[in-house]
């Protein structure tokens, strides 16, 4: 039989009062899939992950945990959710390892059970070494790969986070990465993310845009870029009164140009076979010519501008 999804969101909406969080979302990820919800503060990314992660309910809509509807089952499927807040909710005076025992016992782990997982867990994220020291003595990116080991210790198979490096230094950022990034290929979890990093997006496997409750983008970070016409030729003139000549020559030659940051773009399908062709008709001295494919910033602004919703 086909596995169930790790989550499925078909038709969300989430009201708050007249105002609309959630606007008919529906999205799904198969198990082992890395998934980023990205988007500016208010676009409804809490609130949906408030919902998949049982904290609330939804006004409409399906939303399932492996199979478990998230309204009619909310244990069944908390049980197979790990989830890692936004903020901070380790116990400051506990040691490490009794934040562990205590999230143990929430879910009615076995001692035997509890003890070995708290042991792989600690070892997995080298904490094993502070097992005993306080959590208030620990910083926020060891406090942060606390979190997640807590969230992984009933072993469930889909973990959502919260703008998990929210208030990290890069360092710290890269390090919880690197530790993300492992639970997938090591314990074969599921993750579901939001962030508001672009290069935090690159990591998944699909992106999910959303803008004003809806979603406005949705697919991995390449394809997303590939459905921008924006590759371009960046021509750049050392003396910037030199740009009105270069833009005569590149137009008097068939191009067609838009000014931008520091020069002027000649946009065009695989510019990478084209440079040489530039650079021929143009006669201006100090010339700096490079290639520029569209980013995810890019494709972030893009989005931006959409006022509907359209899925891919």
């Amino acid at each position: 039989m086909e596995a169930a999804p790790a989550f499925e969101v078909v038709d969300l909406v989430v009201r708050y009062g007249k105002v609309t969080a959630v606007a008919g979302v529906s999205v799904d990820s198969p198990p082992g899939r890395i998934t980023a919800l990205l988007g500016p503060n208010g676009a409804g990314k809490s609130s949906l992950l408030g919902v998949l992660s049982t904290a609330s309910r939804p006004d409409a809509g399906r939303v399932r945990i492996f199979g478990h509807d998230v309204d009619a089952a909310p244990m069944a499927a908390r049980r197979r959710l790990g989830l890692v807040f936004q903020e901070r909710t380790l116990d400051k005076e506990l040691s490490v390892e009794r934040n562990l025992w205590f999230h143990a016992r929430l879910f009615g782990m076995t001692r035997s059970d509890a003890r070995s997982r708290i042991a792989l867990l600690l070892g997995l994220f080298d904490l094993a070494d502070r097992r005993r020291q306080p959590v208030e003595q620990l910083s926020g990116g060891l406090s942060r790969r606390l979190e997640i080991a807590r969230a992984l210790l009933h072993r469930p198979g889909l973990i959502i986070l919260d703008e998990p490096t929210n208030g990290l230094d890069p360092s710290a950022r890269s390090t919880v990465w690197t530790d993300l990034l492992r639970l997938r290929t090591e314990l074969g979890v599921t993750v579901l993310y939001s962030t508001h990093y672009m290069d935090e997006a690159e990591y998944a496997d699909e992106i999910v845009i959303l803008q004003q409750g809806s979603v406005v983008r949705r697919g991995s970070p390449e394809e997303l870029k590939d459905g921008l016409d924006s590759s371009r030729i960046l021509v750049s003139c050392a003396d910037p009164a030199d740009h009105g000549t270069a833009e005569q020559q590149l137009r008097a030659a068939g191009f067609s140009t838009l000014s931008e940051a520091g020069g002027l773009a000649v946009h065009c399908a695989e510019p990478e076979t084209r440079i040489a062709e530039v650079v021929r008709v143009l006669d201006v001295p100090g010339l700096t010519v490079s290639v520029r494919h569209p980013s995810l910033n890019d494709v972030y602004l893009a989005a931006a501008g959409q006022e509907s919703a359209s899925p891919r």
